[in-house]
């Protein structure tokens, strides 16, 4: 979209009711309802074809059980079961890519009261044989995906005091512990 022209023609039709985001060349294009997404297609297409541009074009939607982008025409899972297959097939994903990489996928981050708290807590689930980063009152313990993640921060809020904060993050490959903690030992 380096016509400007073009570019302009397309916010000017599109309105404000579709977000657009931009990754090198590609742009995406989110609307809320596929109806939404086949008009902006439509839309685009027109636009572009006024200005002789071209383009590739993908119609795709998110798939709330895979956790993935996957094309508009792939159908969704209609049962319990079929949900459930889908859910097991991204946690079986989730931990071959974990293990493979020998990084966690996910991260249970525990936020303890106290420095003297979260040795405890970091001795005790290294003990269990548990992935253990500590930095001050701060903790991040690796799991291999979103279901032992949950189910590993269920056990620790059981354990810490109320004040304690745990949640669970998915592991950018590319990310490092504590990046936003910053404070060592």
């Amino acid at each position: 979209m380096r016509d400007l022209k073009a570019e302009a023609d397309l916010r000017h039709q599109l309105g404000h009711g579709v977000a657009v985001s931009v990754d090198g060349p590609q742009i995406f294009l989110y609307a809320g309802t596929e109806d939404a997404a086949r008009e902006v297609n439509r839309v685009v297409r027109q636009v572009l074809a006024a200005h002789e541009l071209d383009a590739d074009f993908a119609l795709d939607r998110w798939h709330p059980v895979e956790q993935d982008w996957q094309d508009a025409g792939a159908p969704l899972p209609q049962t319990a079961e079929q949900r459930q297959a889908e859910h097991q097939r991204l946690i079986d994903e989730e931990t071959r890519e974990s293990l493979s990489s020998g990084q966690a996928g996910w991260d249970v981050q525990v936020e303890m009261p106290s420095r003297h708290e979260a040795v405890q807590l970091a001795d005790r689930l290294k003990a269990e044989g548990r992935p253990v980063i500590r930095r001050w009152r701060y903790l991040a313990v690796g799991a291999n995906n979103e279901d032992e993640a949950a189910e590993l921060a269920a056990e620790i809020r059981r354990d810490v005091p109320a004040t304690a904060t745990v949640t669970t993050e998915a592991v950018p490959p590319e990310s490092l512990p504590f990046a936003r903690v910053g404070r060592g030992d």
